[in-house]
């Protein structure tokens, strides 16, 4: 757990360096909730009373994520996004709750401090199956669900994921740091975006820039190891529990209309888990795009965002009836 001064040398680099990765038309604020603050980016909406919609970045991302997707649905719908504790320009939450639970627990204090639900909740990764835990928890919050690349338990994950998975072994953090001690951020970023897009050549110089800054930015801050170890070991646990906490029997109690979109190329969640996942919400729409990988909405946000705009008339009562 962090200490007071570990806060406020976090809070104190926050205020030297400004937010990390604001775009044009973006604001970001920080929201005080019982035993947590969260960072919250927005985008200007280009018209008044559209629905409302929230984003959930994935493992060891941020709100900035979903910058490019949201800049591109700011006339549908009403875009906010969430830093996870922890994660982006949010410190700890007071208990440093990384697992699942802990998670969907940040997202639902979220949409009841803010009164803005239900919303159209999207998420991926890692905050896809947060998504998930909260549509399955809290139906009166969640207008519709869109999952990209979600993080649902897989019986034979790919070679590809198994070292994301090994940082929620206990001891690979010390090494971790050893590591990457001596290796620039510019590298470390590379690696990273080329891990999660489909086509590397598609990851642009802003992209790039911003990745590097903001992994530079997160490195300093003394909980940075254990806010990605942490929550990786969260979800090796999700993976692990039967019964009515399993994700998938989660997944089955969805209520919302779901939009499910997987890359053919993501070297982390596997499309093939796309078919279980179409079966497993019992109102759902699967989109699969053949050249992503597994941030479809950072590698190829136009198509995401006209798969969402097909989507949104269906999201109504009488759509979904």
């Amino acid at each position: 757990m962090p200490t007071t001064e570990e806060l406020r040398v976090h809070a104190a680099l926050a205020a030297a360096e400004g937010w990390p990765g604001v775009r044009d038309g973006e604001t970001m604020r920080s929201v005080a909730l019982p035993g947590m603050t969260l960072a919250i980016r927005r985008r200007a909406a280009a018209l008044d009373g559209l629905d409302p919609a929230l984003f959930v970045h994935g493992l060891g991302g941020s709100s900035r994520n979903w910058s490019a997707l949201m800049e591109r649905l700011s006339s549908d719908v009403e875009c906010e996004a969430v830093d996870l504790p922890g994660f982006g320009a949010s410190p700890p939450a007071r208990t440093a709750d990384y697992s699942l639970y802990g998670h969907a627990r940040a997202v639902i204090r979220c949409l009841e401090a803010s009164e803005r639900g239900p919303v159209h909740l999207f998420g991926n990764s890692l905050g896809g199956a947060v998504a998930t835990r909260v549509a399955a928890l809290r139906p009166d919050l969640v207008r519709s669900l869109t999952l990209v690349s979600p993080a649902l338990p897989e019986l034979n994950p790919q070679r590809t994921a198994l070292p994301t998975g090994l940082l929620g072994v206990p001891g690979v953090t010390r090494l971790l740091r050893r590591v990457t001690r001596d290796q620039p951020p510019g590298q470390r970023a590379r690696q990273v975006l080329r891990l999660c897009y489909g086509d590397p050549a598609r990851i642009t110089l802003e992209e790039f820039t911003a990745a590097e800054a903001e992994l530079e930015r997160r490195q300093s801050l003394p909980y940075f190891w254990d806010s990605l170890t942490r929550s990786t070991r969260g979800l090796v646990n999700a993976y692990t529990l039967g019964g009515q906490h399993s994700l998938w029997r989660q997944a089955e109690r969805v209520l919302a209309p779901t939009l499910l979109m997987y890359g053919v190329r993501d070297r982390l969640v596997s499309f093939r888990v796309a078919r279980r996942a179409s079966r497993a919400f019992g109102w759902s729409r699967l989109v699969v795009l053949p050249e992503a990988g597994h941030m479809a909405m950072m590698e190829y946000p136009e198509e995401v965002a006209t798969a969402f705009r097909d989507f949104l008339p269906l999201t109504t009562p009488a759509g979904a009836g």
